[in-house]
């Protein structure tokens, strides 16, 4: 069977390759032996709160089960709209939003809708990397901009302008970032979308992570920049909704329609059941229980980075967001023989029970010598998690 050129140049998502070893693990593994912990998966541990659970049912009950419009039901765009002017004390019409099935949706209509062939957009290096596969499969290239510690992963308006050739459509950038839980501060960010819109390109901006910000100021929506800024954002990581499938996008006015007849035809909407309970994410006891859990979030972070660095597995900027930690494990590599991350994270998980993943996935700056963990697991996974990896590297 002919596989096609674009297939091929899909590289495996090797997150999920560890995770299928961790896997196969576990189930060889007893519950008295030292089970598994998994801090690989960027999946948060709780789920949706009750007044969404509920929701759903009565969807289910009363057959609001049908197709829904292309771009979302009205009253979630509604919703989702008040929700930026609560929250970031932004106004975005609910005419610019489009809701989705998940974020990975959004992007892959975003890209479907604005780059041809061969169209390149600047990526950071490291970032995650299913967003090169989205530019890719549209028959665009991601030409990456290395970004490290002392920019605090994130890149720079001087390096967009050093990247930018004739084929450079945009960027695709991500705030706060998968896999280092960094943004890009906002006065940099502007200076970014000036100089792409003085060149008539597209920003693209995955928040998925907003919500889950731990600074004020840092945590501020690109959609405060500009309207023609794109915006990416997800009902996953903040409101505990991953296997849901239901994310959303802000366009500027004009792309709208192209969103929709390109979402009708790849997706014809998305799920109906889905949509009808996010209705409840916005109620004010949902959003109590969700701040309540961003602090639980917050607290994770506070224990887990210092118990790393204490290991000798630095992590050189201070995540800001999110629920993650990139931390450079070329010491612990060093003390256990090994190449790099890749070897580093089997080695974790084969000796010690504990699955990672290695920094192959997330670009080819510096990353193999980094792993990212994921602290969206419990306070009593990542202290167990800490005292396997300290027996491993005594």
């Amino acid at each position: 069977m002919r596989i096609s050129d674009r297939a091929q140049r899909i590289e495996p998502f090797y997150v999920l390759e560890v995770a299928k070893a961790a896997a196969a693990l576990a189930q060889q593994t007893s519950t008295t032996d030292a089970p598994v912990v998994f801090l690989n998966i960027g999946e948060p541990d709780f789920s949706a709160p009750p007044l969404v659970q509920e929701a759903a049912e009565r969807a289910i009950r009363a057959g609001h089960t049908q197709y829904t419009p292309a771009t979302g039901l009205p009253q979630l765009r509604e919703r989702i709209s008040a929700w930026y002017t609560s929250r970031f004390g932004v106004q975005v019409p609910a005419s610019r939003i489009v809701v989705t099935a998940g974020a990975s949706a959004a992007l892959h209509l975003a890209c479907m809708a604005l780059i041809d062939a061969n169209d390149e957009i600047l990526v950071p290096d490291p970032s995650y990397p299913c967003n090169r596969q989205f530019v890719s499969a549209a028959g665009g290239v991601a030409v990456p901009m290395p970004a490290g510690p002392v920019q605090r992963f994130q890149p720079s308006a001087a390096q967009v302008h050093a990247h930018w050739g004739e084929r450079t459509r945009g960027v695709l950038l991500a705030s706060p970032s998968n896999p280092t839980g960094t943004s890009i501060d906002p006065d940099e960010l502007r200076r970014i979308h000036a100089l792409v819109r003085g060149r008539g390109g597209i920003t693209l901006v995955d928040e998925i992570y907003l919500a889950l910000s731990f600074d004020a100021r840092l945590g501020q929506t690109a959609l405060a920049i500009d309207e023609h800024i794109i915006s990416i954002n997800s009902f996953s990581k903040y409101f505990n909704m991953t296997g849901w499938r239901l994310g959303w996008m802000v366009v500027p006015e004009v792309l709208v329609p192209v969103i929709e007849r390109l979402a009708q035809n790849l997706f014809i909407c998305p799920s109906s059941i889905a949509q009808h309970a996010a209705l409840a994410c916005f109620e004010p006891e949902s959003l109590s229980i969700y701040e309540a859990r961003r602090a639980e979030f917050r607290a994770r972070r506070d224990y887990f980075i210092p118990a790393l660095n204490a290991l000798g597995l630095r992590v050189p900027v201070v995540p800001d967001g999110a629920f993650y930690a990139w931390a450079d494990c070329s010491a612990a590599c060093a003390k256990l023989g090994l190449k790099d991350s890749w070897d580093f994270s089997f080695e974790v998980l084969q000796r010690a029970h504990v699955a990672i993943t290695p920094g192959r996935d997330f670009g080819s700056a510096e990353t193999a010598h980094y792993v990212r963990f994921s602290t969206a697991s419990s306070m009593d996974h990542l202290q167990t998690a800490v005292a396997r990896l300290g027996a491993l590297l005594a």
